[in-house]
C-alpha cells in the first residue's frame, strides 16, 4: 500500500504501523531536526516528504555550491551536535565566519562585530542546505522509532476527532496520528488544508543568490552592505582546493531591479556587483548560475489546532537580511520537542491545547519580535532623506564604539542568549 516509501520500516506490512504518535510533514533543514530530537524517545515519528531522500553529496575540488545557504548561529549548531549530527556536516564542508561587518552604502556608519570580543572561535557558520538535510535523513535512518515516508504528498487533512488526526497521500494511502506537525515550508500545504490564516507584507523585492569567487579572500568575514534599494550579503564559503576566496551572495533588491540585474549577461552582472559591493574583496572572477525569488513576510494566525503544530517557515517568514530564517525554525523545533517530551514523561497528551499553548507562547513572541526588526531595517535603511540618513550613520558609529552595547547585541544575533531551550545550549545533557 505505501509503495516502498518509508525508506525506516516497512508500514505496508502492518496497518498498526501507519499510526504514528507525531507525523511531521516536510523533510527540509527544521522538519528533520524535529524528527532527530523526538528520534531517541519512545515516540513513534512519521516524516512525511514530498521529495526522494537525498544521499549524502560527493564533494570534490569542483567550485561548486548549493545556492541555498544557512548562516547558522551558534545556538543552531548546538542543537545540531546536540542531536549527533554537526560533526558530520561540519567534516563535509563548512564555512565559519569570525567577524561581520556592515556598513551604510548612504555615508560613512559602519559596524563590526568580532567572534574574539564575545569569547567565542567563530560567530557562525555558512552551511550548503544539501549538506545539512543530507547528513539529518543519514542520521534518522539510524532509528527504529522513525518512518521516513517519501517521496510522498498530502492532499486530505480529517478533523481532529477520537485523539486522532487522519492524512492522505495522493496515492490513496492514509496515515493516522495523535499530532500533526507543518513543517512543509512558506507555502505550506498544511497550513492550507487546516485553514489557518496567515497575515502577509510583500517587501516589494527578489532575492537574487548565487555563488561568486572573488579576487581576495573572504576573510572568514560576512559582509553586508545597505543600499537604498535593500541589502547585499557576501557570506564566505568553505575553503576548496586552499582557495578561500568563494563567497555565496544574498542581493535584496527592489523587483524591478533584481528583474534587471538577473537580465544581464555574467561579465556586466559581476561588474555591477563590484559596483555595489565597493569591490571590498576586489574583483569578482567567477560566478555561479543565478536564482531569484520575492520577498515577502508571513505569519500564520495561530501556531497550533488541536492535534496540529506549525514550525519554521510554515509558521513564519521574515527577510533574510540578517539571516535568522531558519535559525528561528530550528529554535521552534527545539523548544517544541520540549513541550511534547515533557509532556510525555508527565503523562499528559502531547496534541492538548495547553501543551501546544505553552510552545506557541514560547516561541511567538521572539519571532514576531524578530519579524519587527527585519523589516524596521529594511524601511530605515530604505530611507532617502537626508536627516534620517545623518541620524542612521550616527547610530550605527555610535553602537559600533559602545563595546557592551555591540556585544550584548551581537551576542543575542548569533545565539548566546539566556533564554534558549536547553536543546540549544551548549552544556546541555540528557541525563541531566
Amino acid at each position: 500500500m505505501m509503495n516502498n516509501k518509508p525508506v525506516k520500516g516497512d508500514s505496508s506490512k502492518n496497518t498498526e504501523a501507519l499510526v504514528y504518535d507525531v507525523l511531521i510533514v516536510g523533510g527540509g533543514l527544521v522538519g528533520t531536526t524535529l524528527a532527530c530530537l523526538l528520534a531517541e524517545s519512545d515516540f513513534k515519528v512519521g516524516l512525511v516528504e514530498a521529495h526522494p531522500v537525498p544521499g549524502m553529496p560527493a564533494l570534490d575540488d569542483t567550485p561548486r555550491f548549493d545556492p541555498r545557504v544557512s548562516a547558522l548561529t551558534l545556538a543552531s549548531k548546538n542543537l545540531l551536535s546536540n542531536i549527533g549530527v554537526w560533526e558530520k556536516i561540519a567534516s563535509l564542508r563548512i564555512g565559519p565566519f569570525k567577524r561581520m561587518f556592515v556598513w551604510d552604502a548612504e555615508g560613512t556608519g559602519a559596524i563590526e562585530f568580532n567572534a574574539r570580543e564575545l569569547g567565542q572561535s567563530v560567530l557562525g557558520n555558512i552551511v550548503e542546505n544539501s549538506i545539512s538535510v543530507a547528513c539529518l535523513f543519514d542520521r534518522l535512518k539510524s532509528f527504529e522509532t522513525v518512518d521516513i515516508i517519501s517521496p510522498a504528498r498530502v492532499n486530505q487533512l480529517s478533523r481532529f476527532e477520537q485523539g486522532l488526526r487522519c492524512l492522505t497521500l495522493e496515492d490513496g494511502t492514509e496515515l493516522k496520528t495523535r499530532l500533526v506537525v507543518g513543517a512543509d515550508g512558506a507555502q505550506s500545504n498544511i497550513r492550507a488544508l487546516a485553514g489557518i490564516e496567515f497575515s502577509e507584507f510583500d517587501y516589494r523585492q527578489k532575492a537574487i543568490v548565487t555563488s561568486v569567487r572573488t579576487s581576495e579572500s573572504n576573510q572568514a568575514t560576512a559582509w553586508q552592505r545597505f543600499l537604498t534599494t535593500g541589502p547585499l550579503a557576501f557570506l564566505p564559503l568553505p575553503t576548496i582546493a586552499g582557495c578561500d576566496q568563494y563567497s555565496s551572495i544574498v542581493w535584496s533588491s527592489d523587483s524591478e531591479r533584481a528583474d534587471a540585474l538577473m537580465a544581464l549577461d555574467d561579465e556586466n552582472f559581476k561588474h555591477e556587483l563590484e559596483r555595489a559591493f565597493e569591490c571590498k574583496l576586489g574583483t569578482i572572477e567567477w560566478v555561479d548560475r543565478r536564482f531569484s525569488f520575492p520577498l515577502r513576510s508571513r505569519h500564520a494566525e495561530t501556531y497550533f489546532q488541536e492535534g496540529l503544530v506549525l514550525i519554521g517557515d510554515a509558521a513564519h517568514t521574515i527577510h533574510p537580511l540578517a539571516g535568522q530564517g531558519v535559525n528561528l525554525g530550528l529554535l521552534d523545533a527545539a523548544v517544541l520537542a520540549e513541550e511534547l517530551l515533557r509532556a510525555r514523561s508527565r503523562h499528559v497528551d502531547i496534541a492538548s491545547p495547553a501543551v501546544l499553548g505553552r510552545y506557541q507562547r514560547r516561541r511567538l513572541a521572539d519571532n514576531t519580535m524578530m519579524m519587527k526588526i527585519m523589516t524596521g531595517f529594511k524601511r530605515l535603511f530604505g530611507e532617502r532623506a537626508l536627516p534620517i540618513r545623518l541620524l542612521r550613520n550616527t547610530g550605527i558609529s555610535l553602537v559600533n564604539k559602545l563595546g557592551p552595547l555591540k556585544n550584548h547585541i551581537a551576542a543575542q544575533a548569533v545565539g548566546l542568549g539566556d533564554d534558549l531551550p536547553e536543546l540549544a545550549k551548549t552544556d546541555f545533557s540528557r541525563t541531566a
